[in-house]
């Protein structure tokens, strides 16, 4: 080691290349630690009883209640996952890594005011308060499976309203070919973006064909009330035939582009996470089955469905793609 000051010999000298890399290697070590641990996640908090914080139960009872003109059942009858499990295990990284948080961490968010950037290929570009949009439609409650990436998932009602129809309104080109949507960058109010966890703010997206499907949907809401911080307040991107990643949360910015946007996750390991992240129990993730699942709030796993359920419905748009190469 030189002197205090004095340039250090060449020899000491870290190599560009190998800084990077080491730089990587950190951070999907990082990566690897988080997604590993919510993988296991679900049983242990079967096993501690699935604890909700003092603050996730009451801010979930100050939330307000939304006037819902339509509820549609897309579940199959299956029970919903309790109220509390949906609201007290998530993954938000924004708001930290753990399971629990996310429902810890929420008060720091601000969901008033809030507005949403509507642009890029459309012919009725705008910026948007939260409040107008939720006068533009009529809510509804619609039931849905999600299945997480890690092999965990949950039955939600959620409120919203179809994506389609917004996209209708905004009147999209002829050259929209992908919908890009942003997460608001904001680290005090997501302390989570402290830290380079993830490249922020975090980005998702869908080929438009996709987002104008009808059971796209732009969720307000949960249990009849308003989303909480830790579900994606204020609001949130639905997708239930795909990995629960895809359902961006926090949304200030839909951007309709030309080419397929370069998202957050598969940025950072595309390997393990693609564009498509279509539910598909015949293609693992490099470190776990796909084929089965486990339900928050049983203890034995369950087989996974082809597109969670849903390909009777979404299949078709995919009938030209090998999905195997397309995960």
């Amino acid at each position: 080691m030189g002197n205090p000051g004095s340039e250090p010999p060449s020899s000491e000298i870290t190599s560009e290349p190998l800084y990077l890399r080491r730089r990587e290697f950190i951070r999907n070590a990082a990566l690897f630690a988080a997604t590993a641990v919510g993988v296991g996640g679900g049983l242990r908090w079967l096993t501690r009883g699935r604890r909700a914080t003092d603050r996730t139960r009451a801010g979930a009872s100050e939330l307000a209640t939304l006037a819902i003109t339509r509820r549609v059942e897309y579940a199959d009858g299956e029970a919903a996952t309790p109220e509390r499990d949906v609201t007290g295990y998530n993954n938000f990284y924004e708001l930290g890594t753990d399971k629990e948080d996310p429902a810890a961490n929420a008060h720091t968010m601000r969901s008033r005011p809030w507005t949403v950037e509507i642009a890029g290929e459309v012919r009725k570009p705008l910026v948007l308060d939260v409040d107008q949009l939720l006068r533009w439609f009529p809510l509804e409650q619609r039931v849905y499976r999600m299945r997480c990436v890690e092999a965990w998932s949950m039955v939600i009602p959620w409120v919203g309203f179809p994506l389609a129809a917004l996209l209708a309104r905004i009147e999209p080109t002829s050259r929209a070919k992908y919908v890009q949507f942003t997460t608001l960058l904001d680290p005090e109010q997501f302390p989570g973006q402290r830290r380079r966890v993830l490249d922020w703010p975090y980005v998702e997206g869908l080929r438009i064909d996709e987002a104008m499907h009808p059971l796209a949907l732009i969720a307000v809401g949960l249990y009849g009330k308003a989303l909480p911080g830790q579900n994606g307040a204020p609001l949130r991107l639905v997708v239930p035939w795909k990995y629960g990643f895809k359902g961006i949360k926090s949304i200030v910015a839909i951007r309709l582009v030309e080419n397929q946007p370069r998202t957050t996750w598969s940025a950072a390991a595309s390997d393990e996470y693609g564009f498509f992240a279509n539910v598909n129990p015949a293609v693992d993730h490099p470190r776990w089955t796909q084929a089965s699942e486990r339900r928050i709030g049983e203890l034995h796993r369950r087989a996974t469905l082809p597109f969670n359920g849903y390909a009777e419905q979404v299949a078709s748009l995919y009938t030209s793609m090998d999905l195997r190469a397309n995960f």
